[in-house]
């Protein structure tokens, strides 16, 4: 009888791991190469928590200053594409160190793609400058 209890909590324990597993999955995204920024690399991970939401973590390497772009610009805006194909700005990429820039932040809305366009400022509500990276279409 009690090789039968032990077996049923393992089996519980298997059980609840691999529907968390299954859960906690992120996509990651590559971004092609772009044509304004050739040395850039950008990618991103997306993953839907248990409340719907989207957790997204974009980074980027080689991004050069916006200011060196032909117009000049101010920052780069990250911009999400949902389902329902409106935009919303998620916010400006922010650099680090050695031309590193990144951005993680959460969103309601389901992604089907994410672009990131060069502004003269972040908090604008529709984008207006030339899209300088953009993802191929998320399935998830």
């Amino acid at each position: 009888m009690k090789k039968t209890v032990i077996s049923n909590k393992f089996l519980g324990y298997a059980v609840g791991m691999l529907l968390f597993l299954a859960g906690s999955c992120s996509s990651k995204i590559d971004f092609p190469s772009s044509s304004a920024l050739p040395a850039a690399e950008v990618s991103a991970k997306v993953k839907e928590d248990k409340n719907n939401n989207y957790n997204i973590k974009l980074e980027a390497e080689h991004l050069a200053d916006p200011g060196r772009l032909n117009p000049s610009r101010n920052v780069y805006v990250v911009w999400l594409e949902s389902e329902n194909n409106t935009s919303q700005n998620l916010g400006q990429l922010t650099a680090g160190g050695s031309k590193k820039a990144s951005l993680e932040t959460v969103t309601s809305y389901k992604p089907r793609r994410i672009f990131i366009t060069a502004e003269d400022q972040a908090d604008i509500d529709w984008p207006r400058g030339e899209v300088v990276f953009e993802s191929d279409r998320i399935s998830k």
